[in-house]
This record gives structure tokens, sequence and C-alpha cells, in this order.
């Protein structure tokens, strides 16, 4: 069967090559495609992959609304579960849906390879609703604990998925705006979540409600899955070329398929159907693109973003604000500087978003090293503590937030997608984890001034990372930026 399927393939990649017989130079023709073909029946429409987008990007709003859910509900679902005053059982709450993440990022590619995308997506949802049932049911903290381990494997297990899914669907002029999606489903689940919860500290078991309204996105995932498109290139890979012809008909118009099937081949090697060994990410060819990846995630990490994120409460009950209006200001810049990265992101391209926004990043975390000096007034420090702040989070929705996972999911080789990407998103999930777990440790050792420098040091470090070792990958199709990158055999 293998072979059969093997044959097929290689049937369209010799019919490529003969449509294209002068070759293809990888460095002067990126971001065009041989002879203009594509020129002459201009781009697939945007609206076709919109639908099927839109269904994917639930997984995205899901992972915001579960990160932010027990922002305003913690102290109501420990003193109805009572544990209230115990700050080992509330770390527990959030730290255990962390775990989760973990361990659903880490297979998140193998089973995206194995089941194929709409179903890793259905897969995704399944703990995710199984979890919110038994967090909003429970009467114990060890059902509240396994709840949040179930939420947190979908919620690991959704992202990698979610980037892999709509660079794969999304045509190549649009695949950056396309991409935006979901770091703005994620700030949309995030204010939701924030929004939702306002009443739990007045309203008594308000906080099972909560997680209950999380378990309606989750099921609209996995029924409206069953009615998107699968993704082309994993169609494609299977040997499935009946079934690719279909979907790609479906998401870019009966005029595109012939072409788009020819670019599918060009990076075609003969081995798709083989299974990829864990190994093979760590040595050889692969290496380079994955240590990119997993050095960009790290890099984003420990920019201190999620100190800023996890303790914006404590700025702003200093400043006199409620830490509800504060958290939700801090959502609404958010989610502002995420579509402005959307409008941006195939205009300016990915590079020079992440350029500036990890230098915008740098400067922030300066200011609030600044704020925390002895010679300045209280308001000034409460004023640069806010600036410093608010830049923070506007700055990393500019680039650092939404550009990672787009780019990794353009700059690896479809052979290694899946399991490339779950590999970098599982640095994101340790590094996450030790960055919230020592960060007020460091804090009360180090003090403010040297840790947010420290902050800043790694953000200039993103900096020069970024500018001597990522491409632009504005407007190129996925074969194109593979076969520019990845060494040949």
């Amino acid at each position: 069967m293998r072979g059969r399927q093997r044959d097929t393939i290689l049937m369209y990649k010799r019919a490529s090559s003969k449509e294209y017989p002068d070759g293809f130079d990888r460095e002067q023709n990126l971001g065009r495609s041989p002879n203009g073909l594509w020129k002459d029946i201009g781009n697939p429409s945007w609206k076709r992959p919109l639908p099927h987008i839109l269904v994917a990007t639930l997984s995205s709003l899901l992972f915001g609304y579960h990160l932010g859910v027990v922002n305003e509900t913690l102290e109501s679902i420990s003193l109805d579960l009572g544990f209230s005053g115990s700050t080992l059982a509330e770390g527990l709450v959030v730290s255990t849906c962390l775990g989760g993440a973990f361990l659903g990022s880490l297979f998140s590619g193998w089973i995206a390879d194995g089941l194929g995308r709409r179903r890793a997506f259905q897969l995704c949802a399944l703990p995710m609703i199984i979890g919110a049932s038994l967090s909003a049911t429970t009467s114990t903290l060890g059902g509240m604990l396994i709840g949040r381990l179930f939420v947190g494997t979908g919620m690991g297990l959704g992202p990698p998925v979610a980037a892999l899914y709509v660079a794969e669907v999304s045509p190549a002029f649009i695949r950056g705006t396309y991409g935006s999606f979901t770091q703005i489903a994620t700030c949309l689940g995030i204010i939701g979540a924030l929004f939702i919860g306002i009443p739990a500290k007045d309203v008594p078991s308000w906080w099972r409600v909560c997680f209950w309204v999380s378990a309606i996105p989750a099921s609209l995932l996995a029924i409206l899955m069953e009615f998107s498109a699968e993704s082309p290139h994993w169609l494609f890979k299977r040997g499935r070329i009946a079934e690719t012809e279909e979907e790609l008909e479906k998401l870019w118009g009966a005029s595109h398929v012939k072409y788009a099937v020819a670019e599918l081949s060009k990076s075609e090697r003969g081995d798709e159907l083989d299974t990829v060994k864990f190994s093979e990410l760590f040595y050889g060819r692969h290496v380079r693109v994955v240590f990119i990846g997993s050095a960009l995630f790290a890099l984003q990490q420990l920019s201190g973003i999620n100190a800023v994120f996890f303790f914006s409460s404590t700025v702003f009950k200093n400043a006199g604000v409620p830490s509800d209006i504060g958290n939700m200001c801090v959502g609404i810049v958010n989610l502002s500087g995420s579509v402005i990265a959307m409008i941006l992101m195939d205009k300016l391209g990915r590079k020079m978003l992440l350029l500036w926004s990890f230098l915008g990043m740098a400067v922030a975390m300066g200011l609030q090293g600044i704020a925390a000096c002895t010679f300045l007034s209280s308001s000034q420090r409460v004023y640069l503590s806010i600036g410093g702040m608010l830049l923070s989070v506007v700055t990393f929705s500019l680039g650092a937030g939404p550009v990672p996972g787009l780019l990794l999911s353009e700059i690896f080789p479809s052979r290694i997608r899946a399991k490339a990407m779950a590999v970098c998103m599982s640095v994101h999930w340790v590094i996450n984890f030790f960055v919230g777990l020592l960060f007020l440790q460091l804090l009360e050792l180090l003090g403010p001034q040297i840790l947010y420098t420290i902050f800043a040091t790694f953000c200039l470090m993103a900096v020069a990372f970024v500018k001597k070792n990522v491409v632009e990958t504005k407007g190129k199709t996925l074969q194109e930026i593979e076969i520019a990158l990845l060494p040949s055999d």
C-alpha cells in the first residue's frame, strides 16, 4: 500500500518538474512561483479558508480562557473547597494546568501526524470538556486538580495544532494575517474569562458557572471540526492525492488545485511516509531549524512577559486601581496590539515585527527597573511601573507573542513540522513553569532592578538572535521556504 502511495507522489513530482523545466533557484526565486504561473490565475480567495480557520481558532480561545479563568475565581474556589489560606494549594490549582499543558504539547506532534489535524482538534476538545465538567462539579481539591490536569492536556495539544493547521490551509499572501487569529483568539479568551469571572466575588458558587461556560466552545470545536477541511499537506504526505485535491478545491477553488499540488510535490523527497524518529530532530539536517524554534520560544518566555501578566494586579493595586479593572485594561491592550500585528504581519513581515517587539520589551523592562529606584517619588514610581507594564504587553502582542508560533509552522519542513512544533512548545511550557515558580524568589533575592535588567538583557539577546538566524517568510509558500532553508541530502 505504501509503495503505491509513494509511486503516486513521485508521479506528481515528475509531472511538476516537467512543468517547470528551468528548475527552481532556491535563492533568486524564493517568494514567487516559477514561470509566473500563479500570477496567471491570481491569488486564491481569502474567504474560502476563513470559516475553517475560525473553527480552528476556537482551540486558542479555550487556551486563553483557561489561562484566565482562575484569575478572578481562585479566592471563591479556595473558600468553597476548603483550602483558603493555603498558598501551596492555590499554586497547585494554577500549576497543575501547566503540567498538563506540557504533556499535551509533548505528544501533539505525534497525534497530529498520526490522526490528522481535524481529529487532533477533536481530541484536544475532549479533555477540555471532561476537565471543565470535573472542575465545575467537584467538592474537593483533588477533584479540582484532576479537572485542571485534563484541561491542561487539551491546552497543550491545541495551540501547536492550530499553528500547523492555519499555516497549511492559508494562501501564502494572507497566511500572516490568518496566523495572527490564534493570538487574537487567545486574547479574547483571557478577556472573556476575566469578564465572566467578575461576579465571582459576590455570587456564591459563580466560579462553577465559569467552568461550565468553557464547555460550550469546546463542544463547538469538536462538532464543527467534523465539517471542516483536513490539511491538504497532511493528506498529500499520506499519499491520499484525490482527497488532497478535494480539500484544496474546498479551500482555494478549483482553478488553484493543479498548481497547489505541484507546489506540494516540490518539497517531497520520497520519505514523507516514513515515521520520523524523535532523534532526527536533534542531529543532521533538521537540527538548525529545531534549534531556532526552541530558542525563539525560550527567549519569548525569558523576556519576562509572564511575570508582567502574573503580577499586574499588584501594580494596579499600588496605584489604587481595582484589580478587575486593571486586568481588563491589560487584556484590552494585549488584544489591541494583536489586532495591529494582524494588519502588519503580511506588510512588514515576521522578522521586522519580532525585532521591534523585543526591542520595545527591553525598553519596557528598563522602565520597570527604573521604577524601583529609591530617588523617585511614589507617584513617579507608580506611573513608570504602569507605563512599563503596559508597554511590555503592547510590544509583546505586536511580535513576540503572535509571530513565533506562525513562523515555526512556516520554517519547519513538512516531514517534521508537527513533531518539531511539539518539541518547541514543550520548551515553551517548561520555561513558562520555571519563570512562574522562581519569579517571586528571585525578586526577593535580587531585587526588582537587577531582575528587570536580566529580563531586558534577554530581550536584547533575542533581538540579536532574530537578526542573525530568522529568515523572512512573508508571501512565500511553505514549499518555497522549505526548499530555501533545508540543506540537500
